[in-house]
C-alpha cells in the first residue's frame, strides 16, 4: 500500500509537468476533476489568470476522490471538483476550508441512438431499473469520481447497490472520455456530465456515436465547487494564493467568463457561485 501511494504521487509529478520553480513567476497546484479538463474550460481561464495575477495555473485532472486525495496530502494548494458529499467529509475531516459554489451543469445518460426510445421521458430510477431488468450493458467510471459518486447513488436508490458483480455492469477504471468510448465498444450506456459529452460531441463535429437516451431529471444536477486546502493540515501550502483563486474565479468577470464557454454553440457550465444554497 505504501509503494502503490508513492507511485502514485510520483506520477502525480510528473503528470502535472514538473512543479518546477519557475524563475518568472509563481505557480498555484490545483488537482481537478477530468471534465474542467476534458472540456477546455481550464485552458480558457488559466491564461486569465496568468494575465490578472502572473502566477501560472498548473492542474491534474483526476477522479473527485483521487483530487481530494491530493489535497489531503498536501500536494496541491486548492481542489476544485464535484462531489458535494465528498466535498462536505473533505472540510469537516479538517482538510479543506473555505468552500465556496463555482458552477454547475448536468449528468446525462448516454447510448446508441436505437436505445434513445426506450429511455424516452423516464425518470432517472425508472432509467436503472429498466438497465437493471433487461441487463443492459453499463460502463461505470469505477474510479470513485464525482460521476462514480452520482451513479453509485442511483444504483443504491434503485438496487439497494451497486451492481458490481453482475456481468453486464462494466468498471472502466478510467476518465470520461475514455469511458464514453468504451460504452461505444460494448454498444451499451454510461452516465456522463454534460460538458464533457459536448466536448465529445464536437470531437465528432456534432454527429457522435453515441447520444443522450436520457435528461433533465432534477436529480442529475452537477454542482462544481472549489476549496483551498487547509493550511493547519499542510503549513506549506499557498493558501494566499488559493484564497486569491477563490475570490477571483466566482467574481462576476470569470463568472461571466465561465457561462460564455461554449462548444457547438452549447453551454458547458452555468455559473453559480452567488446563488446556490446547500
Amino acid at each position: 500500500m505504501v509503494l502503490k501511494q508513492i507511485k502514485q504521487r510520483v506520477m502525480f509529478f510528473l503528470l502535472l509537468g514538473l512543479f518546477s520553480v519557475s524563475l518568472n513567476s509563481a505557480e498555484l497546484k490545483m488537482a481537478t476533476t477530468t471534465s474542467t479538463d476534458n472540456t477546455g474550460l481550464l485552458d480558457v481561464i488559466a491564461p486569465l489568470y496568468k494575465k490578472d495575477f502572473g502566477v501560472d495555473l498548473k492542474w491534474i485532472s483526476v477522479g473527485t476522490g483521487n483530487a481530494l486525495k491530493l489535497g489531503e496530502n498536501c500536494d496541491v494548494d486548492v481542489v476544485f471538483v464535484h462531489a458535494p458529499e465528498l466535498e462536505k467529509k473533505f472540510v469537516a475531516d479538517g482538510f479543506g476550508v473555505d468552500r465556496t459554489p463555482v458552477m454547475y451543469n448536468d449528468f446525462v445518460i448516454l447510448g446508441t441512438p436505437e436505445l434513445k426510445a426506450k429511455f424516452e421521458g423516464k425518470s432517472i430510477k425508472d432509467a436503472f431499473e429498466i438497465i437493471k431488468n433487461e441487463q443492459i450493458k453499463f460502463v461505470s467510471r469505477g474510479d470513485n469520481s464525482g460521476t462514480h459518486s452520482k451513479e453509485k447513488s442511483v444504483w443504491k436508490s434503485v438496487m439497494g447497490d451497486v451492481p458490481s458483480k453482475e456481468k453486464w455492469y462494466i468498471e472502466a477504471g478510467q476518465g470520461m472520455i475514455a469511458t464514453i468510448n468504451i460504452a461505444n465498444e460494448q454498444r451499451g450506456l454510461t452516465l456522463s456530465d454534460r460538458g464533457t459529452y459536448i466536448k465529445y460531441e464536437s470531437n465528432y463535429k456534432g454527429n457522435p456515436p453515441l447520444v443522450i437516451v436520457l435528461e433533465g431529471d432534477t436529480n442529475l444536477n452537477n454542482y462544481y465547487s472549489i476549496m483551498a486546502v487547509n493550511p493547519k493540515n499542510c503549513p506549506k501550502t499557498d493558501y494566499s494564493g488559493a484564497t486569491n483563486f477563490i475570490k477571483w474565479i466566482v467574481s462576476p468577470k470569470i463568472q461571466q467568463s465561465i457561462a460564455d464557454f461554449k462548444l457547438l454553440d452549447k453551454q458547458l457550465f452555468t455559473p453559480d457561485a452567488h446563488s446556490r444554497k446547500e
